[in-house]
């Protein structure tokens, strides 16, 4: 179980505020972010009044497409997009070509068929499945803690368990599409799905699997879980819904919370190679740490020490990196303390890759932020551009990094580091790089 090999991107799936990954480069390359006014609850209620949420029909659309009912917001996406990304590596038949394409926002011709499901014996049915999240299956726990208060244990629906654990999120995947190789759920905060990717890597790296799907999926809109977050007050209370998220900008003033989720099928390039799949990018190495101080305050030496894990892991030096795309969640602290670390790191400023948050594209996906945001990683490296700081107005003099400006811009990239790091002090790192035979 030694043997090292090179770890590849075979399938991307996404849902998120900015559509489905077909539209995601028009999305990221012209600057139109997909945050706007809190729908899905009443926003009058609360101080942060910005969402990043899906559009409105989008879940509703792609669970039809697949046959499948509603249950629990989180788990459903998981579900959506883990499908999104085997059809895509060639694992899971498509969808009847006399039936049309897809619904939009749902995954295009990347979309399997209804009850679709990896063949007995076949590369997908041993394919092992990684998701991290925050909280796991947020709508149907709201839905369990009302009906409780409400009504009482006695009418809580026998399903409440299998429904409400954590692990749904990746059980229903292995269940939906017959997956036979191993099933958990990371659950490491903002830091989760980078997490789970990590694993992922590491498993295909050193021969533990051929093949495992990674991903995250979170979904926090729920009476109970948005209060929460608007009352810790680390949410922006700008006015303006696409102004309210501006990591490393002077006037920050917090993140504003997103939901969807993402999904990746990593694989050897042998494997790769052999089944004749579609080859998106590498995963050239992964670090993580703790930082062992304090559950909501970052810490310097701990985010600069998953980062150096990262490059250890991938036998590259600082110079070799292009590009980070930062946790940058648009708070005080966290922003200062990623750049202090980035410049740790990578030293003068001469030789410090560009640095940009996608979060204001996106919202904060807490658990899934990390998956998504390494697919807009994937983006970036295939199409030789940066997305840009949409909301850098006036950059805070305390974030001392190489920062890209308001506007995309085209870069000869080849290497990318993907930082994510959470309440916890749990801290993940990946290094991604442009595919190349």
């Amino acid at each position: 179980m030694s043997e090292r090999r090179r770890v590849v991107v075979t399938g991307i799936g996404l849902l998120s505020a900015l559509g489905d990954e077909a539209r995601l480069a028009e999305r990221l390359f012209s600057g139109v972010g997909g945050i706007a006014r809190l729908r899905s609850l009443d926003p009058m209620v609360y101080r942060s009044q910005s969402a990043a949420e899906l559009e409105p029909e989008a879940l509703a659309t792609a669970l039809a497409h697949l046959g499948l009912r509603a249950q629990d917001r989180t788990t459903d996406m998981a579900v959506v997009v883990a499908g999104q990304a085997l059809c895509a590596a060639g694992l899971l038949p498509a969808g009847p070509a006399e039936a049309g394409p897809a619904p939009a926002g749902t995954g295009g011709a990347g979309m399997p068929a209804a009850g679709a499901r990896a063949a007995p014996g076949s590369p997908g049915e041993s394919t092992g499945v990684v998701f991290g999240t925050g909280s796991g299956p947020s709508h149907a726990l709201q839905e369990s803690w009302d009906t409780y208060a409400q009504k009482g244990g006695r009418l809580l629906r026998p399903t409440t368990v299998p429904r409400c654990m954590a692990n749904a999120v990746s059980s229903q995947v292995s269940i939906q599409y017959g997956l036979r190789g191993g099933n958990y759920v990371v659950v490491s905060s903002c830091s989760s799905s980078t997490v789970a990717i990590g694993i992922g890597y590491r498993s295909v790296l050193h021969g533990y699997a051929e093949r495992v799907l990674c991903g995250g999926s979170e979904s926090m809109f729920t009476p109970a879980l948005y209060a929460s977050w608007d009352n810790l007050g680390v949410m922006s209370r700008h006015p303006e819904p696409a102004r309210a998220s501006r990591p490393f900008d002077l006037d920050r003033d917090g993140f504003v919370l997103g939901e969807g989720a993402g999904a990746l099928v990593l694989e050897s390039l042998a494997s790769a190679q052999a089944r004749g799949a579609p080859i998106r990018a590498e995963v050239l190495g992964f670090g993580e740490s703790s930082d062992g101080t304090h559950i909501t305050r970052p810490s310097v030496e701990g985010q600069e020490q998953a980062m150096r894990q990262a490059l250890r892991s991938a036998e590259l030096p600082p110079s070799a990196v292009d590009f980070v795309n930062a946790h940058g969640t648009g708070t005080k602290a966290n922003d200062a303390t990623e750049a202090e670390a980035i410049a740790a790191v990578f030293g003068a400023a001469g030789a410090r890759p560009w640095v940009a948050s996608s979060k204001p594209f996106f919202g904060h996906l807490l658990g899934a932020a990390g998956v998504v945001e390494t697919i807009a990683c994937i983006a970036q490296l295939e199409h030789g551009r940066l997305h840009g700081n949409p909301n850098l107005t006036q950059p805070d003099p305390a974030c001392a990094v190489r920062l890209v400006g308001r506007a995309a811009m085209a870069a000869p990239l080849r290497i990318g580091m993907k930082n994510s790091f959470g309440f916890g002090g749990g801290n993940a790192t990946l290094i991604l790089k442009r595919y190349e035979d």
